[in-house]
């Protein structure tokens, strides 16, 4: 496994030419797949003639109020969990590691389940019923990172890996904790929870939209000082301290980062997979482990595809919708196999 950390390092740390060029095909990419997706849909849109205002009233309201939304949606949250992917592999150098091993996604899902469960008027009646949803999952996510933080803060430079195993411990109390609420819900209940733990983009607004976008672009900026960093912290912990990496302040930062994006992303989206773990790995078959390229790299790969992948459920059995979950974990298992197998050979 540690050729997946050592081929192709830069000695600087430094973005080449060559991904230089990565990225800005990458970006292409995300370019062509947001205009792609907002031209296409179940609805009989043009996006030329909607940009020319040639389109009707209901078009018009079909773009501005659902369609774009939804592509800004999806491709905030493909970064994030790119993003997230990232970093937390770098930090625990761990390839398997993604942003739901250390349980975060399933605090934002059981954060979401109880909601579903113990007060569902309340997404209705309530006055803040559109937000209680995100609002649990986020809660949800930061309490994760509270008890992260209480159970492995004696642990010194073993703090990383003892998080993780406490992240896989987290996650299945979450586990134990939904299924609970599961069998307790009513049939309107169990379609709500299991519809929302299989992803989806559709519902959003641009009044949940706003907030998540603020969170999920701080956090993104919020983790962009740590990159270097994290190629030093390959060399192993005790030499990383050496050369003057604060072990604390970068798990801190990095954590707290993932956290908040993911934390707002699967608020928004329900439970999404295979995307922080795949992505990262994508990235570094195109351009190389050093983390001022993987991170933002995975950011902007992880939004091209979220953004595809939301088109797919969209259009593959009009006029209904897949989950887009079911769509991202069709891709991305079998190429996590396919990269299982490239790794025994030490190709990668």
């Amino acid at each position: 496994m540690t050729i997946l950390f050592n081929k192709g390092r830069s000695n600087s740390g430094l973005v080449s030419v060559q991904q230089s060029s990565i990225i800005a095909i990458l970006i292409m990419l995300l370019a062509i797949s947001v205009l792609f997706a907002g031209a296409n849909g179940s609805f009989d849109l043009s996006l030329f003639a909607w940009l020319k205002g040639n389109s009707t009233d209901i078009q018009n309201i079909v773009m501005s109020e659902i369609r774009i939304p939804r592509v800004i949606l999806s491709a905030l949250v493909g970064s994030s969990l790119g993003m997230s992917g990232a970093a937390l592999q770098g930090l625990f150098r761990n390839p398997l590691a993604d942003p739901g091993l250390i349980g975060v996604s399933a605090g934002a899902a059981l954060g979401a389940a109880v909601i579903i469960v113990i007060s569902p008027a309340a997404l209705t009646e309530s006055f803040l019923g559109p937000f209680l949803l995100p609002l649990a999952g986020i809660s949800g996510s930061a309490a994760v990172i509270c008890l992260l933080y209480l159970l492995t803060k004696g642990f010194g430079y073993q703090g990383v890996t003892y998080m993780l195993l406490v992240g896989i411990a987290v996650n299945a109390i979450a586990g134990v904790a939904i299924g609970l609420l599961t069998y307790i819900s009513s049939d309107a209940e169990l379609r709500t929870l299991t519809f929302w733990t299989m992803g989806s983009f559709g519902g959003v607004t641009w009044r949940l939209l706003m907030p998540a976008v603020i969170l999920i672009l701080s956090a993104m900026i919020y983790m962009a000082p740590v990159y270097r960093k994290l190629d030093l912290l390959q060399l192993g912990e005790i030499e990383a301290s050496r050369l003057g990496v604060d072990l604390g302040k970068l798990k801190f930062r990095v954590i707290i980062s993932s956290a908040a994006a993911v934390g707002a992303s699967v608020a928004l989206s329900g439970m999404i997979g295979f995307v922080g773990l795949v992505i990262p790995h994508l990235t570094r078959l195109l351009g190389g482990v050093n983390h001022n390229y993987l991170i933002p790299g995975s950011a902007i790969l992880g939004a091209a595809i979220m953004v595809c992948a939301d088109l797919a459920s969209r259009i593959l059995i009009q006029p209904a919708e897949l989950p887009v979950g079911l769509i991202t974990s069709a891709i991305g298992s079998p190429f996590f196999l396919w990269l299982i197998f490239r790794i025994n050979k030490n190709d990668y």
